[in-house]
């Protein structure tokens, strides 16, 4: 994936657990909406799930992506960085003159710290070359100087430095998050159809590149009176990642997408909890790169549930022109 939650922040944001019905069921009823499912749950402990859910996606989100500065794109050959002008890329001015150099090839990128100006890399000394991992999983290498971070981004075939402050203008300056009330009504159960073999979906995102996910099938489910398909990426075994919008989309939600994740049980249904469907981190900062849902990912209906749109105004940077 090269995913956006760089996805490596799909992971992070997983849905409630889940309760399963059986999928004679299922089957019979298209979706398992409440009151034709016994085994789609609704309680306190259920409510407590996704308030628990939320906050613990609002801390992941205030720390990893409300954060974030800059985003430089460079291209392949040697590359210095750092504060100063004369670098070929320019940085945020509370970083060292010059961090160090940024080799691009073979997509790989090797960085040859500055001697002398405090950098690490994950935390250590760094005094030598380094081939660095980029931020496609959890394990991207952290070069940091000043308290700022660094971290290679990859966006469909182009590569970036995304720096991250946690105590810079942009952080300081985020509005939080605003929530659609918790209903029942938008907690429901889909029967996954598999298609006849996985394959790999591309998908364009917000800076126009092209990333790239695996899918294996399309979830059926019932909401708002309509039998609804949604196609889910398959981010690592038996849970799903899914880029949707609908009709609120541009008014009362985000314009360009939100996410939803979900797991798959063994009896092949799963529940789709959209009081837990959440903006992409491009909602409030520029500087992030997020896929847009499929065509058949866009719904027809209304789905009131969930995050709502951003309360500020985000303009794509500069930087994102090709």
């Amino acid at each position: 994936m090269r995913s956006v939650y760089a996805l490596a922040s799909v992971a992070r944001h997983r849905a409630p657990a889940l309760a399963v019905c059986a999928a004679a069921a299922c089957a019979a009823t298209l979706g398992c909406t409440r009151g034709t499912s016994p085994g789609l749950d609704w309680n306190d402990e259920v409510v407590k799930g996704i308030e628990a859910w939320r906050d613990k996606h609002e801390a992941d989100y205030r720390r990893d992506w409300a954060t974030i500065e800059g985003l430089h794109f460079f291209a392949p050959g040697i590359r210095t960085a750092g504060s100063a002008a004369n670098n070929d890329i320019v940085m945020m001015p509370a970083l060292p003159s010059r961090i160090g150099r940024f080799t691009l090839a073979q997509n790989m990128v090797t960085f040859d710290p500055e001697p002398f100006v405090g950098v690490t890399i994950n935390g250590r000394v760094a005094t030598s070359s380094w081939t660095l991992k980029d931020d496609d999983g959890d394990d991207a290498d952290e070069i940091e100087a000043n308290g700022i971070s660094v971290v290679i981004h990859r966006t469909g075939e182009r590569f970036a430095l995304r720096v991250r402050n946690p105590n810079g203008e942009r952080a300081k300056a985020f509005r939080g998050f605003s929530w659609f009330p918790i209903s029942r009504d938008y907690r429901v159960l889909g029967q996954f159809i598999r298609d006849s073999a996985p394959h790999e979906e591309h998908v364009v995102n917000t800076f126009g590149d092209i990333d790239t996910y695996q899918s294996e099938g399309i979830v059926q489910f019932t909401l708002n009176g309509q039998i609804l398909r949604l196609r889910p990426f398959t981010t690592r075994p038996k849970h799903f990642y899914i880029v949707f919008n609908d009709a609120t989309s541009g008014a009362e939600t985000y314009e360009a997408a939100r996410f939803l994740t979900a797991e798959l049980g063994d009896d092949g249904t799963t529940i789709l909890d959209f009081n837990t469907a959440y903006n992409p981190p491009c909602a409030f900062n520029p500087f992030t790169t997020c896929p847009i849902p499929l065509r058949q990912n866009k719904l027809r209906t209304r789905v009131l549930a969930g995050e709502k749109k951003y309360v500020g105004h985000v303009e794509p940077p500069a930087s994102s022109a090709r």
